[in-house]
């Protein structure tokens, strides 16, 4: 067991999707939009995680924590804010997506910064989907911050634990000292050939081929082994969220292929 984080409790919902993905037998769920800690190590975002790269679902400790790692020396890396997490630039309403990959009985979800919880929603100690979001007020912050994201288990006495960077109203990304400015070389612009008819169908297709770590909106459309899909929720795309995989949750197959 494993996962849970803090944000805004006064406008937040709970909305519940399921869909099919491969997990391992001993999973349980973690925030994966904003990507939170342990999903950066998976896409290896950031290096030298240790095991929680392999296991981003498995940050399960004893109820009450306010850490990173559950407790768990193992996953200390996650607690390590020298790291300098990329923080995801986000607006003051921010909508977290957890991945579920065993779908235990649920007391609440709570969201925190700096030890203040700022959203909490009801469970009832009913078994979630697969994919379950929550949209949480941050108004009250700016800049960037790091949001506790708790998942208190329903039938047990555990809970499992995310922290979430996020930049409030910014630009994202590391915090670096800005780059100086570069003399633009001159450049010579070439008219590229006229597409042939026959090749313009392709020519799009590649175009728009699904790929992860992309933000697609609803309505977007991507190919995916020759499949055209639509977007049915808006998410940041990861590897094992193929739409022929999570068709039904996040993609909508196209009749015309």
């Amino acid at each position: 067991m494993r996962r849970t984080i803090a944000c805004s409790l006064a406008a937040l919902g709970t909305v519940g999707t399921s869909l099919a993905v491969a997990a391992p037998a001993q999973a349980h769920g973690y925030v994966a939009d904003p990507p939170s800690r342990q999903a950066l190590c998976q896409q290896g975002a950031v290096p030298d995680c240790g095991p929680i790269q392999y296991e981003p679902q498995s940050v399960e400790g004893p109820k009450g924590l306010r850490t990173c790692d559950g407790g768990l020396p193992q996953f200390a890396a996650l607690s390590d804010d020298s790291r300098q997490w990329p923080a995801k630039a986000v607006g003051t309403s921010v909508t977290f997506m957890w991945h579920m990959t065993a779908r235990h009985r649920t007391a609440n979800w709570e969201y925190y910064i700096g030890g203040k919880q700022v959203a909490a929603v009801d469970g009832q100690n009913a078994q979630p989907g697969e994919m379950v979001s929550h949209t949480v007020d941050l108004s009250g912050f700016s800049g960037r911050q790091t949001v506790l994201a708790v998942w208190n288990i329903g039938d047990t006495p555990n809970a499992f634990y995310n922290c979430v960077d996020v930049d409030i109203n910014g630009t994202g990304g590391q915090a670096s000292a800005p780059s100086p400015e570069k003399p633009r070389e001159p450049y010579s612009w070439e008219v590229p050939p006229p597409i042939a008819p026959q090749e313009v169908v392709a020519h799009q297709r590649a175009a728009d081929e699904w790929a992860a770590g992309v933000d697609y909106k609803l309505g977007d459309q991507v190919t995916h082994q020759g499949v055209r899909y639509t977007c049915r929720q808006a998410h940041t795309s990861l590897t094992t969220w193929e739409p022929s995989i999570n068709t039904l949750a996040l993609w909508l197959p196209l009749t015309d292929g």
